[in-house]
């Protein structure tokens, strides 16, 4: 029986070409990794021991301590990270075996996608708004959405499937992107997406049944990575709302489950105190054992140090 309610004609809309549409940000403008070195130690010696250099300092300690023993480093985030041009540096965190698994948002997955497809991302939002033509880039949807349906398709989640995606179409940027590197490494990288939140939901290519299979697959497979959660560490970085949620869920199912997820460590990264990214990650899973760190500061300035002092800690052993 069809709807009472009458709905938008998606087939009807006029789209854009991403080489036409163009982006804010550009692959150009994402920074590189490089060694560190002793000069890292220079900068953190004129960092105070105090309030929130203690805390930078605690985060660094047990993020490195905990990849030193082997233990698991999941980082959650959002679309800015990507947005700032730090891709690298998180993918350079993998490649070093710091970081074992990465989630993102819907926005983060396709910031990311489009920057290695098209090395251009972060569309003009308030002058594409007054047409129109906000969000209606076709080669980000079709190619998203059919990476989705491959995925319902195929019983695997939506992050695993855009890595595959990526690696199929040779994109020319990889080295760029957090999920086509992950599919490298062979690191979970799981999506998590809210229907109609995402500009691939506003096309006719849009498949609900498959992107909402898809996405459910990788909370199954995060809360896998939650579960082993024990002893490590989780990273928020800027997810305000999804990420916090979707996480707090997995905790619940692990310790359901029976895994021993109490004594970790959790760290918020954010310009501001986002009260789920606070309550949902810092403080409620890490209530009884654990140990919650909020870090407060702009991803482009904070991201970068955070870094550094983590491969810094990591490859000298100390």
């Amino acid at each position: 029986m069809a709807s009472r309610f009458p709905e938008a004609d998606l087939t009807k809309l006029k789209r854009v070409s991403i080489h036409d549409r163009g982006g804010l940000v550009r692959v150009e403008d994402f920074v590189d990794p490089y060694d560190p070195g002793e000069e890292i130690d220079g900068l953190f010696s004129v960092i105070p021991e105090l309030l929130a250099g203690a805390d930078l300092r605690a985060a660094i300690e047990a993020i490195a301590g905990s990849a030193k023993a082997g233990g698991s480093v999941l980082v959650m985030f959002g679309a800015h990270l990507v947005k700032c041009g730090l891709s690298r540096l998180l993918v350079d965190l993998m490649e070093r075996g710091i970081v074992t698994a990465v989630a993102t948002n819907g926005a983060g997955a396709i910031h990311d996608f489009e920057i290695a497809m098209w090395g251009v991302t972060s569309e003009d939002v308030a002058k594409n708004l007054e047409d129109g033509s906000f969000g209606m880039c076709r080669e980000t949807a079709d190619h998203m959405n059919a990476a989705a349906t491959r995925a319902a398709e195929r019983r695997i989640g939506l992050g695993e499937a855009l890595g595959e995606s990526l690696a199929r179409e040779s994109a020319a940027n990889r080295d760029a992107s957090i999920l086509a590197r992950a599919h490298d490494l062979g690191i979970p990288a799981t999506v998590h997406v809210a229907m109609g939140t995402d500009i691939v939901h506003e096309h006719p290519s849009a498949d609900g049944a498959a992107i909402g299979a898809s996405t459910l697959r990788d909370f199954r497979v995060l809360a896998g990575v939650v579960g082993g959660l024990e002893g490590g560490c989780v990273l928020n970085v800027g997810s305000a709302v999804v990420l916090p949620e979707v996480f707090l869920k997995c905790v619940a199912v692990a310790r359901n489950l029976g895994a021993p997820v109490r004594s970790f460590t959790a760290v918020g990264m954010d310009m501001n105190a986002p009260y789920r990214a606070i309550r949902n990650v810092v403080e409620r899973p890490t209530a009884q054992s654990g140990t919650g760190i909020a870090l407060r500061g702009r991803h482009e300035l904070l991201f970068p140090i955070l870094w550094a002092g983590l491969v810094r800690a990591f490859e000298r052993g100390s």
